[in-house]
């Protein structure tokens, strides 16, 4: 038996741009997905889900099935949650050259699904890295992200970037430009997070910038802007040191570019009035800035602020389900003891199990 964890992230800047080939700097936060996997010796692939924002569900395939888990939530995200989870298996299984491998797996995660913390990414990422050390073939944290960043790209119809796979597999700050992934030496940021408890349609907003950037030059223009903010808060972040605490300057600096951000993404329309909400309520409390992170729609807002008034606004602030403060994991992807948090046989689960028995996949 295997377990592998990896962080979520936020964007401090670049979300949607990153599409079109922008730079992004997203920031990889101690909220993390863990995947439990132990190897069968069939073919079957059994997927336990425990949390994700899920009720809990249970899956068991080794072919196609039009059923899904009696859960309450929204059926795309359940399609997503398994069609994530099932792309890793299939990476994992490329990787460590065994096609007929089978797993039980168990995802757990502290990551709220579809809010814009990364938290397909992290399961990936931790899914790949998990299942090949499993079957005694490991990867380096590189090759899991290009492989996690593959899946994605999979499931997402060819809309995703590598920016949340490569932050969630190598930790810290990332500055992702293409295909061209680096990592950044930034000081400990005052990441504080709202979460109003929806979630965005990633696919159908995506598509939306798509169509107005193809329709109108403002668009495209306020796309390529956002890029420009990406470009100068990446010369702040390399500029300072790292091994200090970030200092006024720096703080006010980055909060004006992510409130320029913001107002960029809500241009592009894929902002929503409780993301612009929190986004009022933590520049009100005093944090030097705030913008929505992900693809928008609903789910999670950023702001940068050390002290707890940001924290204490958002809670107070309707339509906000949660706030708390995320620290900057410098670790990526990793290997954990399998014997802690309890066996797959000790998790609670709501949900049905589907067995199915013919063809490949979800």
């Amino acid at each position: 038996m295997t377990l592998s964890s990896a962080p979520g992230k936020v964007y401090l800047f670049g979300e949607h741009a990153v599409v079109y080939g922008e730079p992004a700097v997203p920031c990889a936060i101690e909220r993390r997905a863990r995947v439990r996997v132990e190897a069968r010796d069939d073919d079957h692939v059994r997927v336990r889900a425990t949390d994700l924002s899920l009720d809990g569900f249970t899956v068991e395939y080794h072919g196609s099935t039009d059923e899904r888990p009696d859960v309450d939530v929204d059926r795309s995200l359940v399609d997503a949650a398994m069609g994530y989870v099932d792309a890793a298996v299939d990476q994992a299984r490329d990787a460590a050259d065994a096609p007929d491998a089978g797993f039980d797996i168990v995802v757990e995660s502290d990551i709220p699904l579809g809010a814009g913390l990364g938290s397909s990414a992290a399961v990936v990422v931790a899914g790949i890295d998990a299942a090949t050390r499993e079957l005694g073939h490991e990867l380096p944290p590189e090759e899991v992200a290009d492989r996690a960043f593959r899946a994605e790209y999979e499931v997402q119809d060819g809309q995703a970037s590598r920016a949340d796979t490569f932050c969630s597999a190598m930790g810290g700050a990332v500055r992702v430009e293409g295909d061209d992934c680096r990592a950044i030496d930034t000081p400990a940021l005052p990441f504080v997070v709202g979460f109003d408890g929806g979630a965005g349609d990633t696919g159908e907003l995506v598509a939306g910038v798509r169509r107005l950037k193809e329709e109108y030059d403002f668009a495209a223009d306020t796309v390529e802007s956002i890029g420009d903010i990406v470009r100068r808060g990446e010369e702040l972040l390399t500029e300072s040191d790292p091994s200090a605490q970030p200092s006024e300057e720096l703080l006010t600096e980055l909060g004006r570019l992510m409130d320029f951000d913001h107002g960029l993404l809500e241009a592009l329309g894929v902002s929503s009035r409780s993301l612009d909400a929190m986004v009022w309520a933590a520049r009100d409390a005093g944090a030097y800035g705030a913008k929505l992170t992900g693809a928008g729609g609903g789910g999670c807002i950023v702001a940068l602020d050390p002290t707890p008034e940001t924290r204490t606004a958002l809670r107070f602030t309707p339509g906000c389900e949660d706030a708390f403060r995320a620290e900057l994991a410098r670790e990526g992807v990793r290997a954990e003891d399998a014997d802690d948090g309890g066996g797959e046989e000790d998790a609670a689960i709501d949900g049905d199990v589907i067995d199915d028995g013919d063809g490949d996949g979800v």
